[in-house]
């Protein structure tokens, strides 16, 4: 097994915030306190550290008590930059990736994708998730990834890759569902909108 101190965590707050009106999505309010926010503290518990990946309001991110990293990629490129970034500044053995949007992840993320990697000596293990047409679905935001694999994302980024599944299908990814009787059914419901946000909100 993977010691979860073993373990960084990165919480992606740098995107446009584009269909939520162009607003910082991480500082966005989440039962009383900004979204990012209520994802460290459910990310924190299963990982050695964690670090945001932010483009705006550094300030207010850092005010959080972590590390905060704007991409090393201009021109918001993406949740892979995001990737990028935290691989660059990571000094454990495996990383773990997870939106800013998503606050209701599973406690158990970590643990999950770490005993799926390690049990296939995977490079990447991917969450997937039941979506309302019950189809079973890869969310390829929440990853595991080795440190080893930084090389190989800036030869993919450098040719002008973006998508995380392109560049995923690279190396040996195992994917992990969550889709037991047991796991909440909004565990992976991001929000995009603020009504969307609001509706996490209630039981």
């Amino acid at each position: 097994m993977i010691d979860p101190s073993e373990v960084t965590g990165v919480i992606l707050a740098g995107g446009r915030g584009s269909r939520m009106g162009g607003v910082d999505k991480g500082l966005q309010n989440f039962n009383g306190m900004p979204l990012a926010l209520a994802t460290l503290m459910r990310l924190q518990p299963q990982v050695g550290q964690v670090l945001i990946n932010a483009n705006r309001n550094l300030s207010a991110y850092e005010s959080f008590g972590v590390p905060v990293w704007p991409d090393v990629i201009p021109d918001f490129a993406g949740p892979l930059a995001g990737f990028l970034t935290a691989l660059e500044r990571c000094e454990s053995s495996w990383l773990v990736t997870v939106p800013c949007d998503t606050p209701l992840f599973p406690l158990d993320l970590v643990e999950r994708l770490s005993a799926a990697a390690s049990a296939q000596d995977a490079d990447i293990a991917m969450a997937a998730a039941r979506e309302e047409d019950g189809q079973l679905r890869t969310q390829p935001v929440f990853s595991l990834l080795r440190v080893g694999l930084l090389e190989s994302l800036v030869v993919f980024m450098n040719e002008g890759g973006r998508k995380i599944d392109a560049w995923t299908a690279r190396h040996k990814t195992v994917v992990v569902p969550f889709d037991r009787p047991a796991d909440p059914p909004r565990a992976f419901f991001n929000a995009n909108t603020l009504a969307e946000l609001h509706q996490l909100e209630k039981p």
